[in-house]
């Protein structure tokens, strides 16, 4: 989108009746221009009611202080309904698809650990916490590097290509093979199967309900194949094996595990990925910072965690109140669906200072909302930034500068905020 039509969709927010602002809506995600909505509700209205838009009714939660303080009351906001805002018209037409294959609807995260309420969800959550424990991501970490630079070796000097699809996915898919041993050799599947989950028709891979009720059906089966081969096999430190030889999880209910299944796909796949790619976008809109990072490598980190609050790629989380409260001088009903727009409190300026500029060596560059807080805290975070981390240390031992050629297509999702593909050259190598 062009700046004059950013700055005229900025304007139009302005003026907008705030009761009319809905700001989940898709495309102001995908043309970029949401900052301006999320500017005027912290300012004006941070706590935000939308009483009629295609996902229904909410509220919206947008300064840091009030998004800390829903993530971290579990027991007055509860995940049991899901924990992202579902178009209602559209997850019809899916269950519907999806009964037409012959199986019950498997709403995402419907039916896994993220989506239940303690203590159920604790319980769940600690049968796949070893698979992510910092000793098994060292131990991973030296393949992750080799992979990642084998990534990195293949790619074209001098020729367009796009990044999203030859660096962000690929190492993604290779890792999450790595954490499900799942066949390496269809990896990217996993990835696929990610953006069928997330996409409505005529958005990323999904034709439309049908087809994306066939692919959902074979990530089910092919997921249900690589249980029965291991259930009586020798334990494993893979996420399947974990739920296997986990008793609170080893007679879990089908649908249950498929839900965990998706959890695991969808969230070991945006983080890592569209921070991945919005490292790359944002040093190339601020290339004093990019000039920084290849003075000094050391900084790293500290650009891996400014990404990640900058870029923030999912941009909420949901829960739903069971009973009433009041936030921000309103009063939320018992039943009421919240939205804790992380995207927003990132770019709180009584937080963060100076929000809107990506500075890499900020003084407390960890400090940010995108992997959540409380209970719910994002579970493979430490796994999110080895492989970010592993993955610029080599790009910097091989490439003096990835220049971004024009504006990345971006995801038609208020959920993840990511980037559908992005032409890069590298002009030449170290």
């Amino acid at each position: 989108m062009s700046v004059a039509l950013k700055t005229a969709a900025a304007d139009d927010v302005w003026i907008t009746p705030l009761e009319a602002l809905n700001p989940a809506s898709p495309p102001r995600f995908q043309n970029d221009t949401i900052w301006p909505v999320f500017e005027r509700l912290r300012r004006e209205d941070p706590v935000h009611f939308t009483p009629e838009s295609e996902f229904g009714p909410y509220w919206s939660v947008t300064r840091w202080e009030d998004i800390l303080a829903v993530d971290t009351d579990h027991e007055t906001f509860s995940s049991a309904d899901g924990i992202a805002l579902a178009n209602l018209a559209l997850r019809d037409a899916q269950d519907a698809a999806m009964r037409a294959m012959g199986r019950e609807p498997n709403r995402r995260n419907s039916s896994s650990f993220i989506s239940m309420d303690e203590p159920e969800h604790s319980v769940q959550r600690k049968a796949v916490s070893p698979t992510l424990a910092p000793s098994n991501i060292a131990a991973m970490s030296p393949v992750v590097r080799e992979r990642a630079g084998a990534i990195l070796d293949s790619l074209p000097i001098g020729q367009p290509f796009d990044w999203v699809d030859l660096v962000s996915k690929e190492l993604t898919a290779m890792t999450l093979a790595t954490l499900f041993d799942f066949p390496f050799e269809h990896r990217r599947k996993l990835t696929h199967w990610s953006d069928i989950f997330t996409n409505q028709p005529g958005h990323g891979p999904v034709e439309s309900f049908e087809q994306k009720a066939r692919e959902m059906v074979e990530c089910f089966t092919a997921f249900e194949g690589l249980w029965k081969e291991r259930v009586d096999a020798e334990p494993s430190i893979d996420l399947i094996s974990m739920l296997i030889n986990n008793p609170h999880t080893r007679d879990m209910p089908l649908l249950q595990y498929q839900g965990n299944v998706v959890l695991l796909i969808i969230g070991g796949n945006d983080t890592t990925r569209n921070t991945i790619s919005g490292s790359i976008y944002n040093l190339n809109k601020f290339p004093a910072e990019y000039d920084k990072l290849r003075a000094n490598p050391a900084l790293i980190p500290s650009m891996v965690s400014e990404t990640i609050r900058y870029q923030t790629p999912l941009a909420h989380m949901s829960r739903v109140a069971t009973r009433d409260v009041e936030i921000g001088g309103k009063t939320i009903k018992a039943g009421d669906q919240v939205v804790m727009w992380y995207i927003s409190g990132n770019r709180d300026e009584n937080v963060v200072e100076n929000p809107n500029a990506y500075i890499i060596d900020r003084e407390r560059p960890r400090q940010h909302l995108s992997f959540g807080f409380g209970v719910h805290r994002c579970v493979g975070n430490r796994v999110a930034e080895m492989q970010l981390t592993i993955i610029w240390e080599e790009i910097l031992k091989r490439f003096p500068r990835i220049e971004v050629i024009g504006e990345p297509v971006r995801s038609y999702s208020s959920f993840v905020h990511g980037f559908e593909s992005m032409q890069v050259v590298i002009p030449a190598r170290a």
